[in-house]
């Protein structure tokens, strides 16, 4: 895969609206708390009406819509026997979780994407995480993820397509010719793992359409008959498209709505343009 940013692509569209709309919103925090307040116990996720998921990450599959949720082909995963690369886990395998432990693998989703028209989807367009581009040696390699798989940082959930700047994080440019293929990596709960060495989450269960993945029906043999709960987000998630849902992940995380809001998102984000800057030096 190519490490480099086509620049006809959107940079970061989604940041830009969260912070139009966040700061249109700054005067009217104290009122939104009460609403906050007595919404705080629906998901942040509907129900999916079909499968019983959560939606979550909002894949799409082998059809070319956009929507995927993964690790590209090639990835490193950590796992009790050494890093394997993702399309090399099976069902069973035990991955190294971001808390030491290690848990089985439920099944590994594949799905594979080709351009379509005259340019790529942009839900499908991987972006590289460069190496050390988060600070502390993280990750170790190029980490190449879907747009709206999400990193662990500050103690929350951010989508890396929230975090694109342009340079070390940036969307890259396939081949025409290419295939995109990615992984998700289903655990019996939402995980954060390691890839590369950075901090990822593993697959949300989401989207209704049996369809999304080449090899759902290998799941289906698997798991024929269980009982499909919604799941469990395993931090909130910051940087999702609209300002408001950003403002109230803030609240319920406890900043003060009378008071200059500590914004886990926009200190990661701080910090991986600091670290950009040191790496172009």
């Amino acid at each position: 895969m190519p490490n480099r940013e086509d620049p006809n692509l959107p940079r970061n569209t989604a940041r830009r609206r969260f912070l139009g709309v966040a700061a249109a919103a700054a005067a009217r925090v104290a009122s939104m708390a009460a609403l906050v307040m007595a919404t705080s116990s629906l998901p942040v996720r509907a129900a999916g009406l079909h499968l019983g998921w959560g939606n979550g990450n909002g894949n799409a599959g082998g059809n070319g819509k956009p929507g995927a949720q993964c690790f590209l082909r090639g990835t490193s995963i950590l796992t009790d026997c050494g890093e394997k690369r993702v399309e090399d886990l099976q069902t069973g395998d035990g991955v190294v979780l971001l808390e030491g432990e290690t848990s089985p693998i439920k099944w590994v989703g594949r799905q594979a994407f080709t351009k379509q028209g005259g340019c790529w989807q942009e839900g499908v367009v991987p972006i590289r995480v460069a190496r050390h581009a988060l600070g502390n040696g993280t990750p170790h390699s190029d980490l190449y993820l879907s747009p709206g798989h999400a990193l662990f940082l500050n103690g929350v959930l951010i989508r890396v397509k929230d975090l694109v700047n342009g340079t070390t994080i940036a969307p890259i440019a396939p081949r025409d010719d290419m295939t995109i293929e990615y992984y998700a990596v289903l655990l019996a709960t939402h995980q954060v793992i390691i890839a590369e060495g950075a901090a990822a989450e593993t697959f949300h269960p989401s989207d209704s359409n049996c369809e999304n993945f080449a090899n759902f029906v290998d799941y289906e043999r698997l798991y024929a008959g269980e009982l499909r709960e919604p799941m469990t987000s395993y931090a909130t998630v910051l940087g999702e498209e609209g300002g408001w849902q950003h403002l109230k992940a803030l609240l319920l995380l406890g900043a003060s709505p009378l008071m200059p809001m500590s914004d886990p998102f926009e200190d990661a984000y701080g910090k991986i343009n600091a670290q950009a800057k040191e790496l172009s030096a």
